[in-house]
């Protein structure tokens, strides 16, 4: 008497639903995708304006570095008092909204960052962050 024994069927994945998606993900891509070319191959004369502001993306921080002795950094260079102002109100000028982040050594006397800060505040700078680190990143 012969016995029925029980078949494993291995499973497979169904790839034909996955397929779908990814087509249709490329199809939508590709329909979305801006095509800069088409727009400059038409010869258009622009209109002109007697003041504009050119266009830019938002401008990066700008980051004023004050070591233990009180003297001020912006990027490499040092700075005094009366030119850290002046740097900051060109910026200002230039973008209302400038962004300074203040680096005050934390060996250094407080004065210093309040000097920044008072700095900041004539050049009506409004947009001002304190650097930190976390204690677990440790001294660098």
């Amino acid at each position: 008497m012969p016995f029925k024994t029980d078949t494993i069927e291995e499973p497979t994945l169904n790839l034909t639903p996955m397929i779908d998606i990814v087509l249709l993900l490329v199809i939508f891509f590709m329909v979305g995708t801006q095509f800069s070319e088409e727009e400059r191959q038409y010869d258009i004369e622009l209109p002109t304006v007697s003041d504009a502001q050119p266009l830019t993306a938002l401008p990066d921080e700008l980051v004023v570095s004050v070591d233990g002795d009180g003297r001020i950094y912006i990027e490499d260079r040092e700075l005094t008092a009366d030119e850290l102002q002046q740097e900051l109100v060109t910026a200002r000028e230039r973008y209302a909204d400038q962004a300074v982040v203040i680096r005050g050594d934390a060996d250094g006397p407080y004065q210093n960052v309040m000097t920044i800060l008072s700095i900041c505040k004539e050049a009506r700078i409004r947009n001002v962050q304190l650097a930190n680190r976390l204690e677990s990143e440790g001294g660098a």
